[in-house]
């Protein structure tokens, strides 16, 4: 293509990207709530219905519609192989399978009827229900298909060690510290709700793999799980007892407005199921809006087979609202625009200044950030914080000095918990201890909240737009951003699909800060990002890149992880044929509506372990990438 040819070609890709701009911006407006915020749906996995049937079962409250519905969800969700995956287009995954199979036959499903017949091949196939996580097999037997001997001893007891022992609960990240508590009065407690089948067709006879040799930690932490299950049996009771009442007491301090904990199913679930066995009456507060609040999780949709139920396993209003404030704002919307105005009015009312678990680490750190969902006082994440704050200081708020303070205590709060390593985990500081992962019963997920690349470089570019790239925080983060670069030349990312998300993040946050577009470390993400582009101009990454390396910055090309790379190319300045196929793409892809379709998952709960579909992600950050391109080609 010669020069003159390429002009003409930008020419025409500019206008196309307006106009897609525009439909999408328009697309954006009409998802507003008139409260003035955004939330989009967030689909996981099936394990969460599961979980949710079972739960219902444990407490007493199943009905054959909210049974009948969740089952003819969970059937519409597997795989041809008769497995359940914990991710679309994904592989089967053996924990979901077992539990989605328990939990139809909670819903009267016969063993023997195809489906089911299906699901156990699988389960059998991948070492049967024996090798299912211990999570998997705490539900089971709690209805007596598995034994408490054998799942791993959770004492309540660890609840009296202090912040500073090792083991204690605040060196677990906040996600499993909610969930193990609860687990500790289950665990102590052994309670069993038989049920009228076995799990027989599950089983393949599997012995557990031999313990490694004491001098390992697993191997250690192994025999002193036999320590515990013989305690178990006959612990000091008046301590046991004591140790279950603190944690019943820690359990309800964290209730939330809505009834549930943490924002996020698991905990939520758990602690549930602890209160009712320690005695606590459906009926009772705590209890009554822990139920209702699960409601308000739940999707009800049509299917040609009739309506289905799912459940949420979080819901991310406060991120949705700030991402969508950026991307209207990134569109050129002015900055005094009522939908402008009604979000930014929204959000201030939504800043948190409760104390919470962060501050066992930041005793004396004045609160000010924002949480994920609409009830999570408890936890305010850094992330949601430096996203919100990049949208709010472009706002032309009527009241310039009380949005001046909002932002200047959420930059507080968000600098002051930087980690002695110079990056910034999501909800805790300095939560890095990973003796924990060598738990017996951490064989799930990430359970430590480590700096992350994709979280520190959206708070880096949040101090750099408060121009404090000079300050010393801001120094120790690009620092610690130059040290976590792949030798590849991308940056992983922790909370979203994968290299693509980290990448795209790091990028624009280092040119904020004043890293130059030719500096080594950016040309090699360009280079990286280039060197990835599909085919049809997109990008993607399949999830199956945070166990296989070969999946590295390989996939369908998506809506979501095309604008993050083009946000990355478009920071550092590339004027290239790779930045307008990805334009080309975003404008070729986009749906009459102004949206676009995203079935793959692009984001992150637990690396390896939980995917999320954010349905807002297809929407707010094409407009971001679209928004930034048409800005730079107008000027």
């Amino acid at each position: 293509m010669t020069a003159g040819e390429r002009a003409d070609s930008m020419i025409g890709t500019t206008a196309d990207a307006r106009t897609a701009l525009d439909a999408a911006v328009d697309h954006l407006r009409g998802r507003q709530h008139e409260d003035g915020w955004w939330k989009g749906l967030l689909a996981t996995n099936v394990t969460m219905d599961a979980e949710d049937l079972m739960l219902r079962t444990v407490l007493g409250i199943a009905t054959p519609r909210t049974n009948d519905e969740t089952a003819r969800w969970i059937r519409s969700q597997q795989r041809i192989d008769g497995s359940w995956a914990t991710f679309h287009r994904g592989p089967g995954d053996l924990s979901t399978t077992v539990e989605a199979w328990v939990a139809l036959r909670l819903a009267g499903d016969r063993a023997d009827a195809p489906h089911l017949r299906r699901a156990a091949e699988f389960v059998r196939s991948e070492g049967g229900v024996e090798r299912a996580r211990v999570f998997t097999h705490i539900w089971l037997a709690l209805f007596g298909l598995w034994s408490w001997d054998d799942c791993p001893a959770l004492p309540p007891e660890i609840m009296y060690l202090p912040a500073w022992a090792p083991l204690n609960i605040y060196n677990l990240g906040c996600w499993a510290r909610q969930t193990i508590v609860p687990l500790t009065i289950v665990s102590a407690l052994q309670p069993v709700h038989p049920v009228g089948f076995g799990i027989a067709e599950l089983k393949t006879g599997a012995v557990p793999p031999p313990r490694q040799p004491a001098y390992r930690i697993s191997g250690f932490f192994r025999r002193l799980d036999t320590v515990l299950h013989k305690y178990r049996r006959r612990p000091l009771k008046r301590l046991r007892q004591k140790a279950m009442r603190l944690a019943a007491e820690w359990i309800l301090a964290r209730q939330e407005a809505d009834g549930g904990w943490g924002g996020i199913q698991p905990p939520w679930v758990y602690s549930l199921i602890a209160l009712h066995q320690l005695g606590y009456p459906l009926d009772h507060p705590a209890m009554r809006a822990g139920i209702e609040g699960l409601d308000g999780f739940t999707v009800r949709a049509s299917s040609p087979d009739g309506p289905v139920r799912w459940l949420e396993a979080c819901q991310s209003p406060v991120w949705d609202t700030g991402l969508a404030l950026a991307a209207l704002l990134d569109a050129g919307v002015p900055a005094d625009d009522p939908a402008v105005l009604k979000a930014t009015d929204w959000l201030l009312g939504e800043q948190i200044l409760a104390t919470g678990d962060w501050q066992v680490r930041r005793p004396d750190l004045p609160p000010g950030g924002w949480a994920f969902e609409f009830a999570n006082d408890n936890y305010p994440d850094t992330d949601d914080t430096a996203e919100i704050v990049l949208a709010l200081r472009r706002v032309d708020d009527p009241d310039p000095t009380r949005l001046r303070a909002v932002i200047d205590r959420a930059v507080l709060w968000t600098t002051g918990m930087q980690s002695r390593d110079g990056g910034w985990g999501a909800f805790d500081a300095d939560n890095t201890h990973t003796l924990a992962n060598a738990l017996p019963f951490c064989d799930f997920g990430a359970v430590i909240d480590p700096p992350s690349a994709d979280v520190t470089a959206h708070v880096v570019e949040m101090l750099a737009a408060e121009g404090r790239t000079d300050e010393e925080p801001c120094r120790r983060g690009v620092r610690w951003l130059l040290d976590a670069q792949e030798a590849d030349g991308s940056w992983f990312g922790r909370w979203g699909a994968n290299h693509v998300y980290g990448t795209g993040a790091v990028v624009p946050a280092l040119i904020a800060a004043g890293t130059t577009s030719d500096a080594p470390a950016i040309q090699a993400a360009v280079r990286w990002l280039e060197d990835h582009q599909n085919d049809d101009g997109g990008w993607g990454e399949d999830l199956r890149s945070y166990d296989d390396p070969a999946w590295i910055g390989r996939g369908d090309s998506t809506a979501s992880q095309t604008a993050w790379a083009l946000l990355a190319l478009l920071a550092a300045g590339e004027d290239s044929a790779a930045v307008d196929r990805g334009i080309d793409h975003l404008v070729s892809t986009q749906r009459a509506d102004g949206g676009w379709d995203e079935d793959l998952y692009t984001g992150t709960g637990f690396p390896g372990d939980f995917y999320i579909n954010y349905e807002i992600y297809r929407l707010v950050f094409p407009i971001w990438a679209l928004g930034r391109y048409v800005a730079r080609s107008s000027r």
